[in-house]
């Protein structure tokens, strides 16, 4: 394996609880997921010059509407049970 470079970093509470939070979801350490966030960065600013894709701030494709109907007739179906 590779020697990694150790770096002193502060962070702002909110940020570490968040980064903590999301590193648990993902099975990874904090450090394991500022790594890997970092990585995508690199990759994505190699892949096309920037550092996030330009649809990051696009709404998900998602039909509400349909959603909401499901899950209404989900509730409904259970309560009757």
């Amino acid at each position: 394996m590779a020697d990694k470079k150790q770096i002193p970093l502060r962070l702002s509470e909110t940020l570490y609880s968040e980064l903590a939070a999301w590193a648990e979801d993902d099975f990874r350490s904090v450090n394991g997921q500022i790594e890997y966030l970092l990585t995508e960065c690199v990759k994505q600013r190699k892949k096309n010059g920037k550092y996030v894709s330009d649809d990051i701030d696009k709404p998900p494709d998602i039909d509400i509407e349909s959603f909401s109907a499901s899950k209404n007739e989900y509730f409904s179906a259970t309560k009757k049970s």
